[in-house]
């Protein structure tokens, strides 16, 4: 538990062959099933005030409450995931705090000093800020709204690892507007 954010809910993996990655962390560690998702979409993409349109592939699995999630850039849009390759490193890259009062904590947050680096919107009221604490690779803090159809993704995903029998260990996301 962190004092400042609450609970840790995600960490965050930059790999270079998310197949690859999938197929340890299921066959190797025994998590998933992972919910894969080749090009996530996401909207209103912003890095250091720039816009782009990024081409990340997702993959998201639970261990316990925690979730896991594998992400490879498949182009070359600026972004932290591509500053984190760029400088030798694949693995932890972010750690992220979920949260049902998004603007509440960006203005704590805010307050507090911290700068947003990266963000967008993946689906309704799935808004997400990356901010400036890269100085320590592994712990880029990200902030996450759950209200919409992705925190009912991130409910099934939890739901789908209990008690995981790890036949069918890979699936695509279901589309957001279904949720």
């Amino acid at each position: 538990m962190s004092r400042f954010f609450g609970e840790i809910r995600q960490l965050g993996y930059v790999v270079k062959d998310i197949e690859a990655a999938m197929d340890y962390w299921s066959r190797t560690l025994g998590v998933g099933p992972w919910y894969y998702n080749p090009k996530v979409p996401i909207q209103n993409y912003q890095y250091r005030g720039q816009s782009y349109e990024p081409h990340n592939s997702v993959a998201l699995a639970n261990s316990g409450d925690v979730q896991v999630e594998l992400i490879q850039t498949r182009n070359d849009v600026p972004s932290m995931y591509r500053d984190f390759r760029q400088a030798g490193h694949e693995g932890l890259q972010h750690v992220a705090y979920w949260t049902r009062q998004y603007d509440a904590d960006l203005e704590r947050l805010l307050a507090q000093g911290f700068k947003p680096v990266m963000g967008g919107e993946v689906g309704e009221n799935g808004r997400f800020i990356y901010f400036d604490t890269e100085y320590h690779p592994g712990t880029v803090i990200e902030l996450s709204e759950v209200l919409g159809p992705k925190g009912a993704l991130f409910d099934l995903i939890r739901h789908a690892a209990e008690g995981w029998d790890g036949r069918d260990p890979i699936r695509p996301f279901p589309d957001l507007n279904t949720l």
